[in-house]
């Protein structure tokens, strides 16, 4: 009997955090690498020029600044929405040849170097790439240096993060629903729309959330492939960047809306999809 009434709390108890303190050797490391995160962070706030803020963040620079990125992390959040879904969908129920090797290569801007991602697609859709020649023979479209260029680059860099949301979702769930829709004459698309869709809408959510807070963070890619030209091409990071050199007190301002943003995206997707009931 006593084993039996034991076995409920070790069972409760399982998997959650040990309540005993952390030994030194542990704790000291732990402590630094809390320190070394959150401090910049801390000096960001503390070097704030409070009393300037509002004048700061309502010059036209900034607001055009804000404006397009919002434009454009939104749109290229939309186009990775278009595309990866599809694509992580692929990866996730269809056995190909080199299915592997196609994951790879999707996760690839994940750990690329973003200026690298850049050149690549200054040589990919630049007016003397493979493609870009083709477009801007054919339909007149040239990408590099335009608006639409800041929402390829965006859409480069962030599209990944949506594709691993998506398929880990995906890998998750139970295709028997799937199945069953298939049984009742659902095809394959239509099972995919009705069923799989709601099934799966959390984390396509969480990884759209993901993918626009990277491409609203995006510089690297950004700058080599559309250039920064206020108005068209300058985005957030862009402008901190460039603030930096002429107004350190605007970088910081710039820099600090770029923080809020982060500190709400995170909040969000721990609140709603990252926390274990």
């Amino acid at each position: 009997m006593e084993k039996d009434a034991a076995a409920p709390r070790a069972t409760a108890r399982r998997g959650r955090p040990l309540s005993r303190g952390a030994p030194p050797a542990l704790l000291v490391p732990a402590l630094i690498g809390v320190a070394f995160l959150v401090l910049p962070l801390a000096a960001l706030l503390v070097r704030a020029p409070w009393r300037s803020m509002p004048e700061l963040l309502t010059s036209t620079e900034v607001w055009q600044a804000l404006r397009l990125s919002l434009v454009c992390a939104t749109a290229a959040t939309a186009v990775s929405l278009i595309v990866g879904v599809p694509l992580a969908w692929l990866l996730a129920r269809v056995e190909f040849p080199g299915r592997r090797l196609v994951r790879a290569l999707v996760t690839l801007p994940l750990v690329l170097p973003p200026v690298v991602g850049g050149v690549a697609l200054l040589m990919a859709l630049g007016r003397n790439g493979v493609v870009g020649r083709l477009l801007d023979d054919w339909f007149g479209v040239t990408l590099p240096f335009t608006t639409a260029g800041v929402v390829v680059a965006e859409a480069f860099v962030a599209m990944p993060f949506l594709v691993i949301s998506v398929e880990g979702t995906l890998r998750a769930a139970d295709p028997r629903y799937e199945e069953a829709a298939a049984t009742l004459g659902a095809s394959r698309f239509t099972a995919f729309r009705r069923v799989t869709l709601p099934l799966v809408a959390p984390g396509i959510a969480a990884g759209a959330v993901l993918a626009w807070a990277r491409a609203l963070g995006e510089f690297g890619a950004t700058i080599t492939f559309a250039g920064n030209f206020p108005g068209r091409t300058q985005t957030m990071p862009l402008a901190v960047y460039l603030a930096l050199q002429n107004d350190p007190e605007a970088a910081i301002a710039l820099s600090l809306v770029l923080l809020a943003v982060s500190v709400a995206v995170l909040a969000g997707l721990r609140d709603r999809w990252m926390t274990a009931s």
